[in-house]
């Protein structure tokens, strides 16, 4: 789990990209939602699958992110799958430019929450894609350690 939502309602997680990229650094930031695109997060009616920021104008943005129309809204529903804008810090939206730009790292979102009841927040990671073989490594480590896991609860039973 991350370090940003530990008292947090976790309402969406993009597990696919946790085996997809390597996870460098990950950031908070605020995203900006309408009434009803507020209603849907916190009902759970959230995808990230295939979802990604990028920096547009100097402002970071989320794409791909689909939020479902909210059932019991009018004819004031949102668009499911609308740019939103992502809220960060100047200095830290240019530190990302400059690390994005230098190194070829992307921005994945992580994690949608809703913190202490009130606002939704978004994890974003900087993060490196993976090759085909080390995904098959990160896999394998993951079956060894489940393994070794569950011998050593199994042992401390006798």
């Amino acid at each position: 789990m991350s370090k940003f939502n530990t008292n947090n309602k976790v309402v969406a997680q993009n597990r696919k990209a946790r085996h997809d990229y390597f996870i460098v650094e990950a950031f908070e930031c605020g995203i900006v939602l309408t009434g009803t695109e507020i209603k849907s997060v916190r009902a759970g009616s959230l995808n990230l699958k295939d979802s990604y920021a990028s920096l547009k104008n100097d402002e970071l943005w989320l794409f791909g992110v689909h939020i479902s129309p909210y059932d019991k809204g009018t004819y004031y529903n949102h668009e499911p799958e609308r740019d939103r804008k992502l809220l960060m810090h100047k200095r830290e939206i240019l530190r990302l430019k400059n690390k994005i730009r230098e190194k070829g790292l992307t921005l994945v979102p992580l994690t949608v929450y809703i913190k202490n009841g009130k606002r939704a927040k978004v994890e974003l990671a900087l993060a490196k894609g993976r090759n085909v073989h080390d995904k098959r490594d990160a896999i394998a480590d993951r079956d060894v350690k489940r393994t070794i896991a569950r011998a050593f609860r199994d042992s401390r039973d006798y």
